[in-house]
């Protein structure tokens, strides 16, 4: 009896693209299906049959919906699904093209997030949002008193600092329109610094749930914004060693090698961009002090700098630590300095 071997789902909005993939190789159907009747058609299929989607928008829910109703699902990277995609771009080819990456061997799926680490992220994202329209309140002012001859050093908090006493200041050329505007651009930078303040707060809280959040952050570079990144991104069982997860953030160098003659070049960026990004910045954290740290990772950073520089090395820092950071997930323990610096 032919029986199915996996099912390719192309997620949209309002219609979905299904595509049945048979164990002898042949399609039984690639059909669209609207949203109302996709549970309709899942439910025909035999509990245990493997289910695949492209990860991107709503298919984490989906995913959690597959798993409760007893099937076996995988999210692939859109990045490994378009290797697939045959000759034209649509609908049809796309649910092949995901039931023929679902099958490929050496791919790290994407793990479904469950509803408390949707929720992190969520947190995270509004985050984020809330620091780039501050930033952008902050260059619109700056701009606003450069047309005016005032010139503020570099940095929002100096710009927080200094702008009350531009205001208040009469020997300067601001008008009374510009004073009143600047002074409603203020109010809505403060509105913006109270609901950032409000939300770290917030995912801080709904991490310390989370077993690992704590030992995460004992490792050096590591604080409550990246900690509760790796809680809400990562399944650390999903990797066998931590370069493959270092790898997966982009932080390994690229490889153009033929013939035998090994090339490798800057870093991949490949991944997940926001953890890459997060880690980075948590490396630069440890640089900063890094003269000052007498312990085997000061030593070893110090020795790494007077070879290959500063930036090498906070690239070479941050796979460092994403790798520590498999290894505290993996093992679930508290960090330690003479296992880490000696680790691969």
């Amino acid at each position: 009896m032919n029986t199915i071997r996996v099912v390719g789902i192309d997620i949209a909005k309002s219609v979905f693209q299904v595509c049945v993939w048979m164990v002898d190789g042949s399609i039984a159907y690639n059909k669209k299906i609207s949203r109302s009747k996709l549970l309709d058609c899942v439910r025909h299929f035999e509990p245990g049959t493997l289910i695949a989607m492209e990860a991107c928008s709503t298919s984490h829910f989906w995913g959690r919906t597959f798993r409760t109703m007893g099937y076996n699902v995988r999210l692939i990277p859109a990045q490994h699904v378009k290797a697939f995609v045959r000759s034209q771009k649509n609908d049809a080819n796309d649910a092949l093209a995901i039931c023929e990456t679902a099958l490929r061997p050496g791919i790290h799926f994407v793990p479904v997030k469950t509803a408390e680490q949707q929720d992190i992220k969520a947190l995270r994202n509004t985050r984020q949002l809330m620091v780039e329209q501050r930033t952008a309140l902050a260059n619109q002012l700056r701009s606003l008193l450069a047309e005016y001859g005032l010139i503020i050093p570099v940095g929002i908090q100096c710009l927080q600092q200094h702008l009350p006493e531009l205001m208040e200041d009469a020997s300067n050329e601001l008008t009374f329109t510009v004073r009143r505007l600047l002074s409603t651009l203020r109010e809505d930078m403060q509105a913006l610094n109270e609901r950032v303040t409000g939300l770290d707060k917030e995912i801080a809280a709904l991490s310390s749930q989370q077993a690992a959040y704590r030992q995460l952050l004992t490792i050096p570079g590591v604080g409550p914004l990246i900690a509760a990144a790796f809680i809400s991104e990562v399944d650390a069982g999903q990797f066998s060693n931590g370069r493959e997860l270092s790898a997966w953030c982009g932080l390994v160098p690229r490889q153009h090698s033929s013939g035998g003659k090994q090339r490798l070049s800057s870093v991949t960026k490949n991944g997940n961009r926001s953890l890459r990004t997060l880690i980075i910045h948590g490396a630069r954290s440890v640089m900063r002090c890094m003269k000052k740290r007498d312990d085997s990772l000061g030593l070893w950073l110090q020795r790494l700098e007077a070879r290959r520089g500063f930036l090498k090395t906070t690239v070479a820092l941050a796979n460092k630590l994403t790798r520590i950071i498999w290894r505290v997930l993996t093992d679930g323990v508290d960090f330690n300095m003479q296992k880490a610096v000696a680790m691969n």
